[in-house]
C-alpha cells in the first residue's frame, strides 16, 4: 500500500534531477575557474566538484530530493535541497581538516562556489518544474485520477490537483456506493463501476481517503484492483491526531507512519549540530573576556558561586545541568522552585541587570558545546515546573523531543519571563510545539536574528 502524502514515489525524473544537479555543481565550479583562473589547476577543482557531487547524492538520497515531485510542494523541495547543500558544505569543511583543502582550492573560491550553489540548485529545480509543467499543461505525461469516496479529505486532494496544474494530474471523478455527498457532475458510479473503469484504463491513479477504521473496506478495494495496473494511494486521515512530526518509516518488512517524531534526522541533525558548535565558538571567542568579568562581578557583589547550576530536562526528558550566572541570593534546585517575579527580593542588584539583558544566560553556550543544549529550542524549565505543568497542559512533554535552547520561538514571540497564569504557560508550549513542527535551519536563523533585536529592546525579563 502506498502513501502519496508522505513520501513521493520514485520515478524516471529522479535520474534527470541527479544529472541536472551534477551539472550545476560541477558547472558552477568551472564558471568560477573561468572567471577566476588563478590559484588552482583544473584537475584540482574537478576533484573538489566531484567530491561535492558525491556528497550531494549521498545526503540527497537521505532527504528524498531525487524522488517524483508530482503534487509535491515546491517550498518543501527547495527547503530540502538547501538543507542538503548546507550539509555538503559542512561535510567538506570537516574533510578539509583531514585532507588540507588549501592545496586543492583556496578558501575564497570554495566559499564562492558554496554560495553559488545555494542559488543555482534551487533555481535549477524551479526551472525543471516549469519545463515539465509546460509539457503536462499541453497534455503530456498526464495522470488520470479517481477519488474514493467523496469526503473532506478527497476534496482536499481535488483542490491540490486543481491548484498545481504543473503536477499533471486530471480528475476523472468520484466513486462511492452512496452518491449523496458527491457533486453530480463528478459522480462516476459505485465501487463496482470503479473496478470496471480501472480495468478499462479510464484512470491510472486512485486515491483512497477512507478512515483507517475501515481497513476491511480498503483491503477489499485493493483485492478487487489487484488485476489492474492502477496505482493506488492511501490518504490516511491521520491529521485528526495532534501530530508533532510525521514521516514514513520501516520496521523489518512493515511500513510505519511516525505521528510524533524528531523534526530533524540525518543531514538535518548534522546541520543543526554544526550550526550550534560554530555559532557558540564564535560567540565565546568574542564574549569570553566579558564573561570572565561578569563572573568576577557576581562573586564580588554577593556571597556565593558565580555560576548557578540547576537540574532541568533535556532531550527526551533526560536530566541535564544548565549553567547560568547567579542572579539571586538563593539557588533553588529542589522539588519546589518559585519563578522570579517583578521586584523579587531574591534577585541581587547585579542579578537584576543580568536578567534584564539576558547576560545571565551566557554560560549556556558551554552547555551547547557540551551537547546538552542547542542555540535555538524550547527554553528549559526547572524540574519542579516540568513536573507541575506536565499534569496540567496536554502535550507538555513533547517539547522535550528536541534539545532545549538558549533562545526559542516562544521567547521571540513575547512569551518570555514569568508565567504567572496557566494560560501564559499554555501559549509558551503552543509556540514550542509549533517550532518543532516547523523546524528548519532557516527558522533557527530567523529566531537568532529576532533574539538580537529583542535584546536591544527587552520585555518581560526580570
Amino acid at each position: 500500500m502506498k502513501s502519496a502524502s508522505i513520501t513521493p514515489p520514485i520515478s524516471k525524473i529522479g535520474h534527470v534531477l541527479r544529472m541536472c544537479d551534477a551539472v550545476v555543481v560541477v558547472g558552477s565550479m568551472w564558471i568560477l575557474h573561468w572567471l577566476w583562473p588563478a590559484g588552482s589547476s583544473e584537475e584540482r577543482i574537478l576533484l573538489i566538484a566531484v567530491l561535492g557531487v558525491g556528497l550531494h547524492f549521498f545526503f540527497g538520497e537521505m532527504n528524498n530530493i531525487f524522488q517524483s515531485w508530482r503534487g509535491f510542494p515546491l517550498s518543501l523541495e527547495l527547503r530540502r535541497i538547501l538543507n542538503v547543500w548546507i550539509a555538503v558544505g559542512a561535510a567538506l569543511v570537516m574533510i578539509r581538516f583531514a585532507l588540507d583543502f588549501e592545496t586543492l582550492i583556496d578558501k575564497r573560491r570554495f566559499v564562492a562556489w558554496f554560495f553559488l550553489n545555494l542559488l543555482f540548485l534551487p533555481l535549477e529545480r524551479i526551472f525543471m518544474r516549469k519545463v515539465v509543467g509546460l509539457f503536462r499543461n499541453h497534455g503530456r505525461n498526464i495522470k488520470h485520477v479517481a477519488l474514493v469516496p467523496s469526503n473532506d479529505l478527497s476534496r482536499q486532494v481535488q483542490a491540490i490537483m486543481e491548484n498545481t496544474p504543473e503536477a499533471g494530474m486530471r480528475l476523472v471523478g468520484y466513486y462511492e456506493d452512496d452518491d449523496g455527498l458527491c457533486p453530480p457532475e463528478l459522480f462516476r458510479g459505485d465501487l463496482v463501476k470503479l473496478v470496471d473503469d480501472a480495468r478499462s484504463g479510464r484512470f491510472n491513479r486512485l486515491y483512497i481517503s477512507l478512515p483507517l477504521s475501515e481497513h476491511m473496506r480498503i483491503q477489499a478495494l485493493l483485492t478487487a484492483l489487484a488485476d489492474t495496473t492502477v496505482s493506488v494511494y492511501l490518504v490516511p486521515d491521520i491529521f485528526t491526531f495532534d501530530l508533532l512530526q510525521s514521516r514514513m518509516g520501516y520496521l523489518g518488512n512493515l511500513t510505519t507512519i511516525a505521528l510524533s517524531e524528531l523534526p530533524y534526522n540525518g543531514p538535518d541533525w548534522l546541520i543543526k549540530r554544526i550550526f550550534d558548535i560554530t555559532f557558540s565558538l564564535a560567540f565565546l571567542a568574542v564574549a569570553g573576556i566579558p564573561m570572565l568579568l561578569i563572573a568576577a562581578a557576581v562573586r564580588l557583589t554577593s556571597p556565593g558561586p558565580a555560576i548557578f547550576k540547576q537540574k532541568r530536562y533535556g532531550l527526551n526528558g533526560q536530566s541535564i545541568e544548565v549553567w547560568k550566572f547567579r542572579s539571586m541570593c538563593t539557588m533553588d534546585n529542589g522539588t519546589v522552585v518559585k519563578q522570579a517575579t517583578q521586584g523579587d527580593p531574591r534577585i541581587t542588584p547585579l542579578g537584576a541587570i543580568l536578567r534584564k539583558t539576558s547576560l545571565d544566560e551566557l554560560p549556556q553556550f558551554l552547555n551547547v558545546l557540551k551537547g546538552d543544549m542547542s542555540v535555538v529550542g524550547p527554553r528549559p524549565h526547572a524540574v519542579a515546573h516540568n513536573e507541575q505543568y506536565r499534569q496540567l497542559i496536554h502535550g507538555y512533554m513533547l517539547r522535550h523531543k528536541v534539545k532545549p535552547g538558549i533562545t526559542g520561538w516562544a521567547q521571540v514571540n513575547g512569551w518570555r519571563g514569568e508565567t504567572d497564569t496557566l494560560e501564559k504557560m499554555q501559549k509558551r508550549i503552543e509556540f514550542d510545539l509549533d517550532y518543532i513542527r516547523r523546524w528548519s535551519i532557516w527558522l533557527d536563523l530567523r529566531i537568532v536574528v529576532k533574539t538580537i533585536i529583542h535584546l536591544l529592546f527587552p520585555k518581560n525579563a526580570y
